[in-house]
């Protein structure tokens, strides 16, 4: 896929990210520019549609990571290990739906049944990348103790860390702990650049309340080389 110089990905993720699969109810076949609040259901609606789906494995374990059934992702897993990095036509797997939903137990599962914890999607997404766009710092963590590419980079140039430091909501702790743990890994590589040209720290410095971590971690620790 080519990109124009000065494409943004994360400015598109501002305008479009009701788009990008989250949840249940995702709205990324089109829709309104709201997001819709997700539905719930009761427990004999998920047993009756996991018997519906019982009869494509391949389905069931995609739904089944969204949407936190652990018992149905092992149970298709089980029945086919090879489906474990089965994607959608967006190259999303049941690892990556259940690292943007923060289901580290669907995570830790799937990744025990060898799912691909670097796998990619069409956008250059890996389940890392998932994990961090969304704020999910259980997720990350498990990630990062179990080998994910800590400085991989998506299609647009987005590295998990660009990610974390877009977050701009200053009422949510969850972003000051999710950049607190990527800036305290030691073969982070910080000073990676966007196709936009930003590093994570110029990002922050722009658009986010939490760019005071990255001021504290130039002057105690040793982590931000320019690369």
């Amino acid at each position: 896929m080519e990109f124009a110089e000065d494409f943004n990905q994360l400015e598109l993720l501002n305008t479009h990210g009701h788009l990008m699969p989250c949840g249940a109810t995702s709205l990324w076949t089109g829709g309104s520019d709201e997001e819709e609040e997700q539905e719930e259901h009761s427990e004999d609606w998920y047993l009756q549609k996991e018997e519906i789906l019982k009869g494509n494995p391949r389905d069931l374990i995609l739904w089944a990571a969204e949407n936190n059934r652990l018992s149905s992702v092992c149970w298709a897993v089980n029945v086919d290990p090879l489906i474990v990095d089965w994607c959608d036509e967006d190259r999303y797997t049941a690892l990556h739906r259940a690292a943007y939903n923060g289901h580290v137990g669907v995570v830790a599962a799937l990744v025990a049944a060898g799912a691909n914890i670097n796998s990619r999607t069409v956008d250059g997404w890996t389940p890392l990348h998932s994990a961090c766009r969304w704020n999910q710092v259980r997720v990350t963590c498990f990630l990062l103790q179990h080998g994910t590419e800590l400085n991989a980079q998506t299609n647009g140039g987005l590295s998990a860390l660009h990610l974390a430091a877009s977050h701009t909501s200053s009422s949510k702790m969850e972003a000051a702990h999710l950049l607190e743990l990527l800036l305290s890994q030691r073969h982070l590589k910080a000073g990676l650049h966007s196709i936009s040209g930003e590093t994570a720290s110029e990002l922050a410095r722009r658009t986010g309340p939490h760019h005071y971590l990255f001021e504290i971690v130039r002057q105690y620790v040793s982590v931000l080389p320019i690369y």
